[in-house]
């Protein structure tokens, strides 16, 4: 009879030196049971359940699409067996399995959350754009209560849809919370909002000044932090008393409808409105009718382009975008030939710099917009540091989402679908048929069955050169090129005519005129220069931003404030009765009222 391992420890009899790893310390937490999340309708603070639809299903005017985990193992009784040991030595396949229903809204069932959100709104006289600040908080508070109720569910989703292991996921849900959290703090001990006056410079004009809503803002965010990224535009923009119409992610999209619950029993309906399926059948509707006043856009830009191309009056949408980029490290020559400022030792900090590396390329197998997406070495030391690096991908574990080796979660898990694998081979195909190699052992190679299973082990490219498709498209995914440099001068000009300018890091041991006579001109290029740091977007108060098709405005706990709602003054002459008469206004009215 077979002896059935689990995933890990089987792959680690396919993959080299990740076998020592998963096959001498794997540990074997029980899997969480894969979530079923229901299909729901959320509009006009009314909670549809649509679950007893099914795909197929004509009785209901709402249709489902199935959505199914990226990665959950099928049984391994087909693998191979030794006869002398009865160990496995095939890798188990991978199946999908059916985790939710995600409602597939018509054109027509948009506008009726667009229509909800403009009743709400009702020209910014709604109830909620005239709720006080304090009580906005109030009511924010209490959802993110109730949701933190729900935060297992949450995150085993997270782990089942898109991939996530369960540390990740965890810190995805916290972070979120905490960002929350600092948000509402600032409001309150900021001063920039309501309470806050001073005499104009032309005396005896004094102003009040505080910051309205926008109107109606129509809200994207992305399958890689479906959460945190989406509630970074989302809570700031409910908190400023705007009305949100949500599209849900449609891979990543699960965990927001467990939010629905707390929605609708925390904010006055219509305030936020979900709207899921297909965005090319529902977005334009709601753009082309006009009635958007902002748009929070967390992905592409082809599809931002798409959606402001619109709006009838373009002129009039607010735009916040976060969007694409190709960050690159930047290796210079000092690393190779000796030599530290301080003194400090040469081997400890080369190993600082590489685990900086390997986590600023394959952080979430790569998924992040902040990843370092190219990486450029000095040509004579290029190869070396590639199998150096491929050295360290080598040790990493591989597994689901829940496995765990050397007390450490897989630090690679399956992509959230098909299609970002298919892109992946694109790319490394390519590259390998215009001179690159794959550096390190298996790199590339699908882990539990081509065409069902999404593990892929990560392909380290080396040389890569400007005629490779991945030296300007953004792979986010678990494929890392290396290119060679003669001189600083092809860095810079890979900077200066590039697509994106989101962030850069230098890596370094010298101040030496060559890392100074980057930091300038990348000031202009990028949003972010990291010194021998990976790219990064947090700590959440610092602003997050970007140039070219990287971003259009900022991201942070005060930013994003400030993104979504409108600076407004009262103004009046302190003369006669004025000031009282403006006191008296004051302690009536909500705008004016201080949020502490």
């Amino acid at each position: 009879m077979c002896k059935i391992l689990l995933p890990a420890a089987t792959f680690a009899a396919i993959l080299g030196n990740h076998a020592a790893l998963a096959s001498e310390s794997l540990t074997s937490p029980t899997p969480p049971t894969p979530p079923f999340v229901a299909g729901k309708i959320f509009i006009n603070g009314i909670v549809r359940d649509v679950s007893a639809s099914s795909s197929s299903s004509s009785s209901s005017d709402i249709q489902l699409a199935d959505v199914y985990g990226c990665c959950a193992p099928a049984s391994p009784s087909s693998g191979e067996c030794h006869d002398d040991d009865g160990t496995s030595v095939a890798p188990p396949t991978m199946t999908r399995v059916k985790i939710g229903t995600m409602p597939q809204m018509t054109s027509d069932q948009a506008h009726q959350a667009l229509q909800s959100a403009i009743d709400a709104w009702d020209g910014g006289s709604g109830t909620w754009p005239q709720t006080s600040l304090s009580d906005r908080i109030a009511a924010v508070g209490k959802f993110m209560e109730i949701l933190k109720l729900r935060r297992e569910e949450i995150v085993v989703t997270l782990m089942y849809e898109i991939g996530k292991n369960r540390v990740d996921a965890e810190g995805e849900f916290d972070r979120t919370m905490q960002f929350v959290e600092k948000t509402i703090h600032y409001i309150r001990t900021s001063g920039e909002f309501g309470g806050r006056g001073w005499d104009a410079s032309n005396r005896p004009t004094r102003l009040f000044m505080s910051r309205a809503a926008v109107g109606i803002v129509l809200c994207l965010g992305p399958y890689n932090y479906p959460l945190n990224e989406t509630y970074a535009t989302l809570i700031p923009a409910l908190l400023m008393g705007n009305v949100v119409i949500l599209k849900l992610p449609t891979v990543g999209g699960l965990a927001h409808i467990l939010t629905i619950d707390a929605f609708s029993k925390a904010l006055p309906p219509g305030t936020i409105n979900f709207v899921s399926g297909s965005g090319r059948i529902t977005m334009p509707p709601l753009m082309e009718s006009g009635r958007v006043d902002s748009l929070a856009f967390i992905g592409g830009s082809d599809a931002a382009d798409r959606l402001i191309r619109a709006h009838p009056h373009p002129h009039r949408l607010k735009v916040f975008l976060q969007l694409e980029a190709k960050n690159m490290g930047v290796y210079l020559r000092d690393l190779f030939e000796g030599g530290i400022d301080d003194g400090g030792d040469v081997e400890d900090r080369m190993d600082g710099i590489m685990k900086e590396t390997v986590a600023g390329t394959l952080s979430y197998n790569g998924q992040r917009c902040t990843a370092l997406k190219l990486l450029f070495l000095p040509r004579d030391y290029a190869e070396r540091f590639a199998n150096m690096l491929a050295e360290r991908v080598q040790s990493m574990s591989i597994g689901l989402p829940w496995e765990v080796t050397n007390s450490v979660y897989s630090q690679i898990t399956p992509l959230p679908f098909a299609g970002r694998v298919d892109y992946m081979k694109e790319l490394i195909e390519d590259a390998v048929a215009k001179g690159a190699r794959i550096i390190n052992k298996n790199g590339g190679t699908v882990i539990g069955g081509e065409g069902q299973s999404t593990l892929m082990v990560p392909a380290v490219l080396y040389p890569v050169t400007p005629d490779m498709r991945i030296y300007e498209e953004e792979q986010f995914g678990p494929v890392v090129p290396i290119a060679p440099y003669d001189s600083l001068g092809d860095v810079l000009k890979y900077a200066r005519d590039g697509k994106y300018g989101q962030q850069v890091s230098i890596f370094t041991f010298n101040a030496s005129e060559a890392s100074a006579q980057l930091v300038d001109p990348f000031s202009t290029v990028y949003g972010k220069i990291n010194i021998n740091a990976q790219c990064g977007r947090s700590p959440d108060t610092a602003p997050f931003s970007g140039r070219r098709s990287s971003a259009m405005g900022v991201m942070s706990v005060m930013n994003a404030l400030f993104e979504f709602s409108i600076p407004t003054v009262v103004s009046y002459q302190d003369v006669g009765n004025n000031s009282k008469l403006v006191d008296a206004i004051a302690a009536h009215s909500k705008f004016l009222q201080s949020a502490s």
